[in-house]
């Protein structure tokens, strides 16, 4: 099957290459699902399933870091405390703007 390039123009090159790459990756599609057919007959005709040769895909579960106990505290009001650990409070960056030192607010 020989195309003459020399014919498209670059808006036709272009259309034909899009075309090429979608066929590319559904024939490639194909052949991977086909083999995958022909792989799990064989284990079925062992007598064995998918699981029993690969495994299951159980994800880990995420481990829990649990509740932190607060490391600072607001001056100004008390009831507003922070463990230290992720995005820095309001109030943390108006005390530190005012003046304040963070071992200042640190809880003892």
């Amino acid at each position: 099957m020989a195309i003459d390039l020399k014919t498209f123009n670059h808006n036709q090159l272009n259309e034909l290459i899009e075309h090429a790459k979608v066929r590319q990756a559904e024939l490639a599609k194909e052949k991977l699902g086909a083999l995958r057919e022909r792989i799990e007959n064989i284990i079925k005709q062992e007598g064995y399933s998918l699981e029993d040769i690969f495994g299951g895909r159980a994800r880990r579960a995420r481990k829990s870091t649990g509740v932190v106990a607060p490391k600072f505290r607001n001056p100004a009001n008390a009831q507003q405390t922070w463990s230290g650990r992720g995005k820095r409070p309001r109030w943390f960056h108006e005390a530190l703007a005012a003046g304040r030192k963070e071992a200042d607010m640190l809880i003892k």
